[in-house]
């Protein structure tokens, strides 16, 4: 069966962890697939001549394209050691990587370079050592979960009694501490720990080590499997890249497994106080955490601040200028009148993306709208529900033009024919119970103008108005019939004798 294909996102994700400089196992980890499927997708993109930063504009379909083309990539078949032969020759004497490497490729055509060899034989002998003591490397990682233990505290307005979470970090090589209470464990919670413990040791790791919580790694995300995006997003901000431990491992991550048991145990000289706030509970508990740092270890014989400001400060990078802005994140399409629905309410986009399946990024200030990693869209938020938020811009030419008629600009174009004709326009808008029922015979006059001139118009309306014919069928039915000449013809000829049955100036003195 053919192996379904990673999404251009993931496979973004492989390239920028390639060019921070981690190995093929680590991106695995951060991105929940397999080792070799990062060789493959790399070796892909070499193959491409695609390196990180990806070319500006570069959108998803030209990404694919370069990658998948139509054309099988052809890929070189190696012959793999018999590594456990390899293993057992390395223990006799005088025996080296070298030496075996020679012998290897003297009956495999295509065999692998030295320093493949060398790599993948590591590779192989990694799963042969059931425990691995952890060598952290300073401001490479820091460690973050949850404490399992809350505290209990009453809010003060309305007297529900209430359970704080407590967020647990801690930094690989120095296991600096960081503590903080939540009013649970959302992911706007998750990510305002993080941003604060950053904060707090002043600095960004090189990766950040969760369990598998769904808060932050899920392989049910429908934006990303794996990585829920918003996480994604923010580790994206800072620069750092995400290793989530293995389901139920943790040794993996023992560093902040020791971290949270020791804040629990802070935690346990707060047991008997009564608290009234979140900001309560933090200020009792940031003095622990400070005296936790400063207390000497004494299997080291230095405090884990005095190993912090040795080891992991020196290699934090700076953090940005302005902390990562929360954002929820959510697929939508393009109704037909050219809106998405977020939080039910609707923002325009262009109307040439009708249908097309679009991501909303959303803070508490700005709805963004990206359509293949492209913005195509932004507007100020408004929870108003059922309203729309539209842009001018966003619309077709002709529904633009309609939404701007009004009565007096149909008056003002009429007006460039002749005065009667501008009061033809005005008696129809007025004799309409709505002036958008008179936009169609307004936009009939106009059409006529163009059809049989200004002029004639300007005669044509002059005569319906004497008439006190009110219509667009009357002035078309004037100029059909040539009428609107008359009064031409008979300004040369002589008046007529009045008719006996007209009453005369005398009838009214």
């Amino acid at each position: 069966m053919a192996r379904k294909r990673l999404s251009m996102r993931k496979i973004r994700e492989a390239l920028r962890l390639k060019a921070s400089g981690l190995s093929y196992r680590a991106i695995a980890r951060a991105c929940l697939i397999g080792k070799e499927t990062v060789r493959e997708y790399l070796g892909r993109a070499a193959e491409a001549g695609l390196t990180w930063p990806l070319p500006e504009g570069l959108g998803e379909e030209e990404l694919e394209r370069r990658l998948f083309p139509r054309e099988p990539v052809s890929v070189r078949k190696e012959a793999e050691p018999d590594w456990a032969l390899v293993h057992r020759e390395l223990r006799k004497k005088g025996v080296t990587r070298e030496l075996l490497w020679e012998e290897y490729r003297v009956g495999t055509p295509q065999a692998y370079h030295y320093s493949q060899f060398c790599q993948r034989y590591r590779w192989w002998k990694r799963v042969l050592t059931p425990v691995l003591r952890m060598e952290h490397k300073a401001g490479e990682k820091m460690f973050v979960d949850y404490a399992g233990v809350t505290v209990p505290y009453t809010d003060r307005a309305t007297g529900e009694k209430r359970d704080a979470a407590v967020f647990v970090a801690a930094l690989g090589a120095s296991s600096m501490t960081y503590a903080e209470a939540q009013d649970g464990q959302e992911l706007a919670n998750w990510i305002s720990g993080h941003v604060h413990a950053f904060e707090y040791v002043g600095g960004v790791t090189e990766a950040l080590v969760p369990d598998n919580t769904k808060t932050g790694v899920t392989s049910a995300c429908f934006y990303e499997p794996g990585l829920n995006p918003t996480y994604q997003a923010f580790a994206e901000y800072y620069g750092a890249a995400v290793l989530p431990t293995r389901v139920q491992a943790p040794k993996h991550k023992a560093k902040v497994e020791t971290a949270v048991k020791i804040v629990e145990m802070l935690l346990a000289r707060l047991r008997k106080r009564q608290f009234f706030s979140l900001q309560e509970i933090n200020d009792a508990l940031r003095p622990l955490v400070n005296e936790l740092n400063d207390r000497v270890m004494e299997h080291l014989g230095k405090s884990r601040r005095q190993l912090y400001e040795e080891l992991d400060r020196p290699a934090l990078r700076p953090l940005p200028a302005e902390p990562f802005e929360m954002a929820e994140w959510a697929w939508a399409r393009v109704n037909i009148d050219y809106h998405v629905a977020f939080a039910k309410h609707n923002y325009s986009v262009p109307y040439r993306y009708l249908h097309k399946k679009v991501e909303v990024r959303a803070t508490d200030r700005i709805v963004e709208v990206f359509y293949n990693r492209e913005r195509i869209a932004s507007h100020v938020r408004d929870d108003t529900p059922y309203r729309y938020t539209t842009l001018p811009e966003h619309r077709p030419d002709a529904h633009r033009a309609y939404l701007e008629w009004n009565p007096e600009r149909f008056v003002r174009w009429a007006e460039r024919a002749g005065p009667f004709a501008a009061e033809m326009v005005r008696r129809i808008m007025e004799s309409r119970p709505h002036p958008e029922q008179g936009y169609r015979a307004s936009l009939g006059l106009m059409r006529l103008g163009t059809r049989y001139g200004k002029e004639r118009l300007e005669a044509a309306c002059e005569r319906a108005l004497s008439f006190d014919l009110v219509s667009y069928r009357g002035v078309r039915n004037i100029l059909v019939a040539g009428m609107d000449r008359l009064k031409a013809e008979k300004t040369s000829a002589q008046p007529e004798k009045p008719h006996s049955n007209l009453r005369g100036p005398r009838y009214y003195s």
